[in-house]
């Protein structure tokens, strides 16, 4: 790596980490990835993580290195306080945290969440960052933004002001019935056949137009397995539909005219955009990756 390394962008997320030199004028020099994600380090172990993230880069004096993401979790390298919604988040920066990073090169700040009280209790930590970086390249936009994944999120967002949020435990919900629930006597094979596709569109049909039946229709997995001998792809795809669209129905209130910008995995944002079309309505892809880093920067620039 460069030697006109002037600040380092980091994502701790749960599973891995990622960092990137950035040299004076804002552009990515080069990219570094680590499975050590904060769900598999001890507090005290951090440090070392980063430290071998950054291993070779040549540094020439203390640089600064802001980081996004779950080391800021309560049981993550050291508690980044949430700010509390409504608030603008190009004050980011200002509830950032400081730990020792060990070594006399390396200047930590671990951003904080943004959590929320009003209507009802949630906390985010990481979509912060994203959605201040699709602020910045999306000036003016205001409206609803959608964050797919594990805990996808549904967010408010006006400028650099985030409103309001909710969160559905879509993802992990999909895992933990086709894994400990008896819908996965419904799913032992071949889960990517052709099939699929047809029962996703079932799923996300049966979830837009019966949100309030989803403890009932999601016995129809295990049914259809039995009675219409429903093979497992098209099972898993019904599953991951119905709950898709059971999702997107209990936010169909807030989507506007314009298309939702979607920010998440390739995959996920497909299959988030297709449902939308169902609803009426739009999706708009945006590479996480953009997002976060023109977050972490929009934070820094802003101090």
């Amino acid at each position: 790596m460069s030697e006109s390394v002037a600040w380092i962008a980091v994502d701790w997320g749960t599973s891995n980490l990622r960092g990137w030199t950035i040299d004076a004028g804002g552009n990515v020099l080069a990219s570094r990835s680590s499975p050590k994600g904060m769900g598999k380090l001890a507090r005290e172990e951090f440090p070392a993580a980063l430290a071998e993230l950054l291993d070779g880069v040549d540094l020439a004096g203390p640089t600064d290195v802001l980081v996004c993401g779950m080391a800021g979790a309560r049981q993550g390298w050291i508690e980044a306080p949430y700010l509390e919604a409504p608030t603008d988040l190009r004050g980011l920066l200002k509830g950032a945290v400081r730990p020792d990073s060990g070594s006399d090169k390396l200047r930590v700040s671990i951003l904080p969440g943004v959590c929320q009280k009003q209507g009802a209790d949630n906390v985010m930590r990481g979509e912060e960052t994203q959605l201040l970086g699709l602020a910045s390249t999306l000036p003016g936009y205001s409206g609803l933004v959608c964050m797919p994944g594990t805990h996808s999120k549904w967010a408010l967002l006006d400028g650099t002001k985030i409103e309001h949020f909710t969160t559905a435990m879509t993802g992990e919900m999909f895992e933990l019935l086709s894994t400990h629930s008896v819908l996965r006597h419904s799913l032992g094979g071949d889960l990517d056949t052709p099939e699929r596709a047809d029962g996703f569109a079932a799923g996300a049909k049966d979830g837009l137009e019966h949100p309030a039946d989803l403890l009932g229709q999601l016995f129809r997995v295990r049914a259809s397995a039995l009675v219409s001998g429903r093979q497992p792809a098209w099972c898993a795809g019904y599953l991951s539909g119905l709950l898709i669209g059971t999702e997107i129905a209990a936010n169909r209130h807030q989507i506007g005219n314009e298309p939702v910008p979607l920010i998440g995995s390739h995959v996920l944002c497909a299959l988030y955009g297709q449902v939308l079309e169902m609803a009426g309505a739009a999706g708009r892809p945006v590479d996480a990756t953009a997002v976060v880093l023109a977050g972490l920067k929009a934070a820094r620039d802003a101090a």
